[in-house]
């Protein structure tokens, strides 16, 4: 089975609101310090906040820490749906 389409687990890790850890992370796709957008394999996932920064990055093993003042976390399911329609029509 191709590595791609199996999904790793995700876990999300908040400490005090200053200390996020993320699994199951593929790529980040833009980041400042008011906004980390990163692709996973639960869709996209939109970090907000002040001050952010990307303390460790780790795409082999789909691990991203973020360090600064984190505001919210959002799930977008629409690239989710779209990952799947590429990937039936890929193979």
């Amino acid at each position: 089975m191709n590595g791609e389409l199996t999904a790793r687990k995700h876990l999300l890790q908040l400490e005090n609101r200053e200390s996020l850890t993320v699994t199951g992370i593929k790529d980040v796709d833009a980041f400042n310090d008011e906004e980390i957008t990163a692709a996973g394999d639960c869709g996209d996932i939109v970090i907000k906040g002040e001050s952010l920064r990307i303390e460790e990055l780790n795409l082999e093993s789909g691990l991203l820490k973020v360090k600064g003042k984190i505001r919210a976390i959002v799930y977008n399911d629409k690239l989710i749906k779209k990952g799947m329609l590429k990937r039936m029509f890929s193979q």
